[in-house]
């Protein structure tokens, strides 16, 4: 029965030097969405390293963005890079900093999976499988 259970446990850890990715999930999207969120836990136990870009066959370019409340309002805005500072453990979460798959070629949907080749400006490149959650998964983008 271990199949049927698959798609919805969580992704494995992924190792990259001293580097763990944790947790890759992305959220299902509506038919016709040109752009998906990605989300991961990464846990640094080297040098300080940062994510400089990631890409992805599912979608024209991956973005790394940041959003933030200002005025009650929620702003998001492209970043150059994510730091990843030494011993530290930095979260792409909903809310906060994550990856943006503009122009989706096809929906992304529940239950599936994807990869995303992720790269570091020390550690260079990995590929992670993220998991496609449910639309309302994990609060809201």
């Amino acid at each position: 029965h271990a199949a049927a259970t698959a798609s919805a446990s969580p992704a494995p850890s992924v190792k990259l030097g001293l580097l763990t990715i944790q947790e890759p999930w992305s959220r299902a999207t509506a038919p016709g969405a040109s752009v998906g969120g990605g989300y991961l836990v990464l846990e640094n136990a080297g040098g300080d390293d940062r994510l400089v870009g990631a890409s992805s066959p599912v979608s024209a370019r991956v973005e790394l963005h940041t959003m933030s409340m200002q005025d009650n309002v929620m702003r998001m805005r492209q970043v150059e890079n994510v730091e990843l500072p030494a011993g530290q453990r930095v979260e792409l979460r909903p809310g906060g900093l994550h990856l943006m798959f503009m122009e989706l070629k096809a929906p992304l949907e529940e239950g599936g999976t994807f990869p995303v080749t992720l790269r570091f400006e020390k550690a260079g490149e990995v590929e992670v499988k993220m998991s496609v959650r449910s639309m309302g998964a994990g609060g809201k983008h």
